[in-house]
């Protein structure tokens, strides 16, 4: 059951069945609604609500355009097709079957008369008697079209809604046209943007006097019969054809729906009253008499049914949904997808799954993930193979401790804080005989379902042995001994009772508390010990400290030099943590001192400046081995030109 809350009206989908999640792909939505989606026939279906099941189920030869039931139960009820086939059936089938002229949209019943008002894609209004069993001479309009029609239910009025966006009413009685409204016109206001002339899409009257008109333009006029302008325009602001008007009574409430959006909306005033987006197109909604339910047809083979308690009660043969919707109320629960499970990060270190954070098996979604719910359970029975017998061993203690709160009540101390509810329960002891008779009796927090979880959770033990408590309850240590005493008699005698375990009566320590109450020496004297104890253990654990200090032997601390770098000193780390902290100027101007910084002025008029990179020591000794190799052959060609110069002078031998 999926609820959802606008203006502080909540809406309880009674119909919502498989939630996805926004975040999916259209393509895996698809994928995973695959099972749901079908076709089928035109057919009818009859459920029967006491029973909450279908009754029965027909066939038709073709899709029905609207249909009523004319009799109190199901054994008289028309369809009109879209076939321009008008089909009468009983409890058995179909009963009969004939055509009118032109093809219907629209059909009302007049119940003095026994006639049925057909309009369609014609001027002319056919009326078939059912009692004489014959068509009757039909009534001419001045439209092109008619699409909706309605009856008044006190006067029988008829009104038709036109295709030229006009209402005519007519009297039965004369077969003669009373008025005419010009709703096209008056739909039109200065803030409405339309793109062609609205035509009336959906018509409801209400009581004698007022009447709703709907238009294909997505604007729901309210009038009242004796007068030509509406009382009230409001408009649904999707440019949508309205599909259907209801009214509700108690709340003075209309419930207009176009194919996307169903809004409830105050007739005196218009303002919004609360609204629903259902996921497919809507066809017509209905309201079930007197009770807060709403259902809806719409394309899909599911039906859209809604629960607004604000409306009205639950209907007699489902009144169990009020009960469900206040469980509801007290215990509000957060949206859970079907086929995937929430978990927290420490759900996953604790299934080992931490390695999946970022991959597409899981899905962020605010403090956790969503991953695959099949893959949760395969990994969950890999952690922990015995979850399920530990699960059912759960239930049957479960059910067992069921079983025992229908018996007399004894009493018995809880698995966490037992000091506490010991102290509890002597307190209310103490009380009992001096309590008078017209005093109200205080609540006990051992009974009192807000501090449950005080003595269920482990994770609320007092902890007797911190500071804070010693010091904020000095002269618990007195009284603690004797309750610990008790508690050592009540855990013997739990272990020898395993079926029934009642509790020893103790005796009221009516000295114990005057003392605690009103000795403050003793109060401070024991302060001061407990202060003293705490100091004594400070000073241990710095003893201890101090050893483990002097134990541990420091190692000294080798660093790698990267190849191709010199070791000098730590003075040049030093230099360099002082340039840096200099500006970017200091900086520029130092440079420009060791000579690895060059500044010229361009032809343009701005500066130019080139930097000279600074040479390691193994660079610069492969340069002075270079420049001593060039050296050393400019010797070698020199001396060998000179012995060359030298022969030839000489001359041959």
């Amino acid at each position: 059951m999926q609820v959802s809350s606008l203006n502080e009206v909540k809406i309880y989908s009674l119909s919502a069945g498989r939630s996805l999640p926004e975040w999916l792909s259209d393509r895996k939505k698809r994928a995973l609604q695959k099972k749901n989606v079908g076709t089928y026939k035109p057919r009818i279906r009859c459920f029967d609500t006491y029973q909450l099941s279908l009754k029965f189920e027909r066939c038709l030869d073709s899709e029905v355009v609207t249909f009523d039931i004319l009799s109190d139960d199901y054994s008289k009820i028309v369809f009109l097709q879209c076939d321009r086939y008008v089909e009468f059936h009983s409890q058995h089938g179909r009963y009969y079957r004939t055509r009118i002229p032109k093809f219907g949209r629209d059909f009302s019943y007049h119940y003095p008369s026994c006639d049925l008002y057909f309009v369609g894609a014609s001027s002319e209004i056919y009326r078939l008697n059912l009692e004489q069993g014959r068509y009757l001479n039909s009534l001419q309009t001045d439209a092109s079209e008619n699409n909706v029609c309605d009856i008044n239910p006190i006067h029988c009025l008829f009104a038709t809604g036109t295709a030229e966006g006009k209402v005519e009413c007519w009297d039965p009685r004369t077969r003669n046209r009373v008025g005419v409204l010009d709703c096209a016109l008056s739909s039109v206001t200065a803030d409405t943007e339309i793109d062609g002339l609205p035509s009336i899409s959906a018509l409801k009257f209400n009581g004698a006097l007022n009447m709703a008109v709907g238009t294909s333009t997505g604007q729901v006029l309210l009038y009242d019969l004796r007068s030509s302008n509406p009382l009230l325009v409001k408009d649904h602001q999707y440019g949508l054809p309205i599909k259907s008007i209801q009214f509700q009574d108690p709340l003075d409430l209309i419930i207009s729906a176009d194919s996307r959006i169903i809004k409830m909306w105050n007739k005196d005033t218009g303002k919004i009253f609360t609204s629903m987006e259902p996921e497919h197109d809507i066809n017509d909604v209905c309201l079930y008499p007197n009770s807060g339910m709403l259902l809806t047809a719409n394309e899909d083979p599911k039906m859209n049914i809604y629960y607004i308690p604000v409306l009205g009660p639950a209907p007699r043969w489902c009144s169990f949904l009020d009960n469900l919707t206040e469980e509801l109320e007290e215990n509000p629960e957060s949206t859970v997808y079907d086929d995937y499970k929430f978990v927290t990060r420490k759900d996953l270190e604790n299934l080992g799954l931490a390695h999946l954070i970022g991959s597409p098996l899981l899905r962020a979604y605010m403090h956790g993930f969503f991953m695959d719910i099949r893959l949760y359970h395969k990994v969950k029975i890999m952690v922990n193979p015995f979850a399920y017998e530990e699960y059912r061993k759960e239930k049957i203690r479960q059910k067992i401790e069921e079983t025992r709160a229908q018996r007399v009540q004894l009493k018995k101390l809880p698995k966490v804080n037992k000091d506490l509810a010991l102290k509890l329960i002597e307190e209310e002891e103490e009380q009992q005989p001096t309590r008078k008779k017209k005093q109200k009796n205080l609540p006990n927090i051992l009974t009192d379902d807000r501090f449950k979880v005080m003595f269920e959770n482990p994770d609320f033990q007092v902890d007797e042995k911190s500071e804070e408590f010693r010091l904020l309850n000095p002269l618990v240590s007195k009284i603690s001994e004797k309750r610990k005493k008790k508690l050592k008699i009540l855990e013997q005698q739990e272990a020898q009772e395993q079926e029934e375990e009642e509790e020893p009566e103790g005796k009221p320590s009516d000295a114990e508390s005057s003392e605690t109450s009103d000795d403050e020496k003793g109060w401070v004297e024991e302060v001061r010990k407990q202060r003293k104890l705490l100091r004594q253990e400070e000073k241990v654990k710095r003893q201890e400290r101090l050893k483990e200090d002097q134990q541990t032997t420091l190692k000294p601390q080798f660093f790698e030099i990267k190849t191709g770098e010199e070791f000098r000193s730590f003075k040049d780390s030093a230099k360099k943590q002082k340039l840096m902290k200099k500006t970017l100027g200091d900086r520029l101007k130092l440079e420009e001192k060791l000579g690895t910084l060059s500044v010229s002025d361009t032809t343009v008029g701005s500066k130019q400046m080139t930097f000279k990179l600074k040479k390691s020591g193994q660079q610069k000794k492969q340069q002075e081995a270079e420049k001593q190799h060039h050296q050393e052959r400019k010797n070698i060609r020199r001396s060998a030109s000179h012995l060359k110069s030298k022969r030839g002078r000489r001359g041959p031998f």
